[in-house]
């Protein structure tokens, strides 16, 4: 079953759209309320721009239903593959852990609420819930298109929110007036550095690890049609965060803290804000395990070619390369692993194998459920263990989502944009001109970000 470009932009837009949302108003805090904004805008142009170059690459895959990183590394530099294959994996499992810890923390807390029984406020008993009934399941869909559904309904939760942070901005409320700083209209003369939130902004956006998977399955995977896809998920996501962010900081200025929604008065409202918070991580979760697994699978078969009959015997691709055993090298990178599992109708089973008919599909299945296992088990463990990542993160986020949101789709737009010696339109030319500059920009990203991080204690 083929997606549509609307189950794309859910997709994408769930992704973007994680718990770092609620961070958005304390972004502005060293911004100040207008270069907040013009940083929303900027950041958001960025990750438009990477995204674009992703959709418009993918179709210099050997097989181009199944563009992803690891097939269009290969195409440029084979053994670099493995290394943004490896960033992607941790990149995603540390992320999945995080919403982990951020469910195991609110649940007790909208527990508190309506009960006192210890066995509901444990936030072990919560985490194991969440992943049996929720996450499990979920992370055993083989296609990002069948979660269009919990994406809409965490879409919903996001919308509550800013609506929720609105309402309280335009009500006059005492108890939050009492609790209001200054707002700043241009840059605050005094606070913090803003190295301090550059992360926040920069990696709001942060979906291209899911850009690939999302044209694969599409029915018109051609740039003329996919270019929608991240077109609207920008710009509904930069819509979100200048209404979340601008709001917010409206409401609280230089007092806002990290999570906007701590400061709110205990409610009903801010109760129902809670359950949407934990309700968007928890749904996040299977976003991050699908990359996750799909890289996995690609560093296995990387070094064990005998997990994958197809990457046999196959020659290093160039550029201009097109022969037999490079197409059948890349041709199921992603395929046999996520879409040979579970019994599905034959028209299905026909369009989704494509050119993996010689792999076992039993063989398949046990190898989907082993990385699936191997993600899901230790995610568990170290959400039950430990009570935040943030430092972790923060630097797993400065190399990982640098890596996959700008230096490497600009590297694919300078290196294969017109790499096959077609005449360049002109929006060709200038997407090629674009991944230079999103590669010179990732790399100042990640210098920035590293630097507030050890400086400053900076994270996302």
């Amino acid at each position: 079953m083929s997606s549509t470009v609307g189950s794309g932009v859910l997709t994408l837009l769930h992704t973007a759209c994680g718990a770092g949302i609620l961070a958005m108003p304390y972004a502005f805090k060293p911004f100040g309320l207008i270069f907040g904004i013009l940083m929303i805008m900027f950041c958001g142009l960025c990750s438009m721009m990477t995204l674009l170059i992703q959709a418009r690459v993918a179709g210099y895959a050997p097989d181009s239903k199944n563009a992803s990183f690891f097939s269009l590394t290969q195409v440029i530099n084979k053994n670099l593959s493995v290394i943004f294959d490896l960033a992607i994996a941790i990149k995603c499992l540390g992320v999945g852990i995080s919403y982990l810890i951020v469910v195991g923390d609110l649940l007790p807390q909208i527990a508190g609420s309506i009960t006192t029984k210890p066995l509901l406020l444990n936030r072990d008993f919560h985490i194991t819930l969440v992943m049996i009934f929720v996450v499990t399941p979920l992370c055993l869909k083989k296609r990002l298109n069948s979660l269009r559904h919990t994406s809409s309904l965490a879409i919903m939760s996001v919308a509550y929110l800013c609506v929720l942070v609105i309402i309280h901005l335009v009500s006059s409320d005492g108890d939050i007036e009492q609790m209001k700083g200054h707002v700043s209209i241009g840059l605050p003369h005094h606070g913090p550095s803003p190295l301090t939130t550059l992360p926040i902004f920069v990696f709001a956006y942060t979906c291209h690890h899911n850009m690939f998977s999302v044209i694969n399955e599409q029915k018109d995977n051609r740039f003329k049609t996919t270019k929608y896809i991240p077109l609207i998920s920008t710009s509904l996501a930069c819509i979100l965060y200048i209404l979340i962010g601008g709001c917010g900081y409206m409401t609280f200025g230089d007092k806002i803290v990290g999570n906007i929604i701590t400061l709110y008065p205990h409610s009903v409202s801010s109760i129902i804000g809670r359950i949407a918070i934990a309700l968007l991580v928890t749904l996040a979760f299977p976003l991050q395990c699908h990359p996750a697994r799909s890289s996995i699978h690609n560093i296995l078969a990387f070094f064990y070619p005998s997990l994958n009959p197809d990457l046999k015997n196959t020659q290093e691709p160039t550029v201009n390369a097109d022969t037999m055993s490079s197409s059948q090298l890349l041709a199921t990178e992603r395929t046999p692993l996520v879409r040979s599992i579970s019994s599905i109708e034959d028209n299905e089973l026909a369009e989704e194998q494509g050119s993996i008919k010689d792999v076992p599909i039993e063989m398949e299945r046990k190898l989907f459920l082993a990385i699936t296992a191997a993600i899901l088990i230790p995610s568990y463990l170290v959400a039950m263990s430990v009570h935040s990542l943030d430092k972790v993160l923060a630097i797993v986020g400065a190399t990982g989502s640098t890596s996959i949101s700008f230096i490497l789709p600009g590297i694919f737009g300078y290196r294969l944009i017109g790499s096959d010696g077609a005449t360049l339109t002109r929006g060709d030319r200038l997407l090629k001109k674009l991944g230079l500059a999103a590669t010179i920009w990732g790399f100042f990203v990640m210098t920035a970000s590293l630097f507030a991080t050890f400086k400053y204690n900076a994270h996302h």
